[in-house]
């Protein structure tokens, strides 16, 4: 079927990593993109055509996860190799290391204020961190398999992590206690996100469907089943009436929440979708895979559908309360293989001029601000370069060279070196030992923590068991 003007359109193509893309992520300004693959390197692409694209060197195994700050001026990694890195997004490429987690780190996510870091871990367990000091905070333990994914809600007041022990789980960032629990028996989810307004949690899931949660309600809303894989990622528009998926069976499926159907399948990659991601204003989304490419959509139904929730909405809703998913029927599980409607587009049977981005890649070699690093075949600096940096949060620069940051962050061709402070040798080795000795105290917390969980567990366990035995003597009394 013919490409209607209000259809999404494939609008470019990034090529430059060498493996699978995991994860992919829009510039607050809609200028910037950050992708993560399997090849263990960053890259940051500007969407102006014919500029350089920059590859961030640092982590030592595949990068699972990559995301801005809210104002853009870092960008958060985590990574198979048990780190998590926050970069800041220019031609240098300095970074601070995390190590608190005991095993692959699957996710990160910033709080809507960027105060706040939280990742997931394999170690079955979600910590959260300062921004501001970079330091570890605490952890959340409840889950009982490895963790997959774990957001903030818009508010920060909650996160949501979904878990290999196919159960996903709401928890209060002010009390730190697991306050909600979905459980599914069929499949667990590979991602969960809240939508924007808060309300509602979307779960994409290996048994191939998509789930919408009324969280205040603790009610299951939707239930679609349209894919024939595994759904790996999902994203909600920013104005909360639609979702992207991503799946390995190949295609993105874009769902109208209000009306509870599915509106268009694309087709574009070859092999398994890994991500997909709205911008910030909503009127692009980008996806990344198996085949190594990064395929740029234009929305085009931002316009089209941005006036009609709002209208219909308004007859139903208290003046108080924002629109949420409550509203929408049918509320039973939505197999779409006889609709008529569904409009299907592939990019590759259409001619197109498609402005294949293939631009001179620049490696940017991370000096690490928070951990001493002898990889070798790093790169020397230049004279009047200071290896050790001058911040614990590498957003904390100078304000002029911040902005300079700030005016010159949208042209990625062009990004900014700031002006550096000399540090003493001295000082800063004694600074590089404090931080060394501070990432092993915290490792060993994060040990010690999940040793304390385990005995509570067993704890549990021996009471239950004891109190069965009690019930047991007192009915043979």
């Amino acid at each position: 079927m013919a490409s209607a003007p209000e259809d999404p359109i494939l609008e470019r193509y990034f090529k430059g990593h060498k493996a699978a893309i995991t994860s992919v992520d829009f510039s607050p300004n809609c200028k910037l993109l950050a992708t993560a693959s399997w090849d263990t390197f960053l890259m940051l692409w500007s969407l102006k055509p014919h500029t350089r694209a920059y590859r961030y060197v640092g982590h030592k195994d595949v990068v699972t996860s990559v995301q801005f700050s809210p104002q853009g001026n870092l960008l958060a990694s985590a990574s198979r190799d048990r780190t998590v890195r926050l970069w800041v997004p220019d031609r240098r490429g300095k970074s601070s290391e995390f190590k608190a987690h005991t095993a692959p780190v699957r996710s990160v996510d910033f709080s809507a204020d960027g105060q706040l870091l939280v990742t997931a871990s394999e170690d079955k367990s979600i910590k959260i961190w300062n921004m501001y000091r970079q330091r570890f905070l605490y952890s959340l333990y409840r889950h009982t398999h490895w963790v997959r994914c774990a957001k903030f809600s818009p508010d920060g007041r909650l996160i949501v992590s979904c878990s290999e022990d196919k159960t996903i789980k709401i928890w209060d960032t002010a009390s730190k206690q697991c306050v909600n629990n979905f459980s599914d028996s069929v499949g667990f989810a590979n991602f969960v996100d809240f939508n924007p307004n808060g309300t509602c949690i979307a779960s994409a899931g290996s048994d191939h469907t998509v789930k919408i949660w009324d969280i205040r309600m603790n009610k299951l809303l939707q239930h679609y089943q349209v894919h024939s894989c595994g759904v790996n990622c999902l994203s909600f528009h920013p104005l909360g009436n639609s979702l992207v998926t991503a799946s390995s069976d190949g295609t993105l499926k874009i769902l109208d929440l209000l009306e509870g159907r599915l509106i268009y399948t694309l087709q574009g990659h070859t092999g398994p979708v890994f991500t997909v991601a709205f911008s910030k204003d909503g009127e692009l989304f980008t996806s990344g895979g198996a085949d190594t490419q990064v395929l740029l959509w234009k929305a085009n139904f931002n316009q089209l559908n941005c006036k009609d929730p709002n209208k219909r909405n308004l007859k139903r809703l208290h003046f108080e309360t924002s629109p949420h998913l409550l509203d929408i029927y049918p509320r039973s599980p939505h197999h779409h293989e006889d609709k008529k409607d569904i409009i299907e587009i592939n990019p590759k049977l259409e001619v197109m001029d498609l402005q294949s981005s293939s631009p001179p890649v620049v490696d940017v070699i991370s000096f690490d601000s928070t951990t001493t690093t002898d990889s070798a075949g790093q790169a020397v600096p230049e004279k009047g370069d200071d290896i050790c940096g001058y911040f614990l949060n590498p957003s904390l620069v100078p304000e002029s060279s911040s902005t300079t940051v700030k005016k010159k962050a949208e042209d990625s061709s062009d990004l900014p070196s700031e002006s550096q402070r000399s540090v003493p040798l001295a000082v800063t080795d004694a600074l590089e030992h404090i931080m060394e000795q501070l990432n092993v105290l915290t490792q060993t917390v994060s040990i010690l923590e999940q040793r304390l969980t385990l005995t509570e567990d067993k704890l549990k366990g021996c009471l239950e068991n004891q109190q069965k035995l009690f019930n047991v003597i007192q009915q043979r009394s």
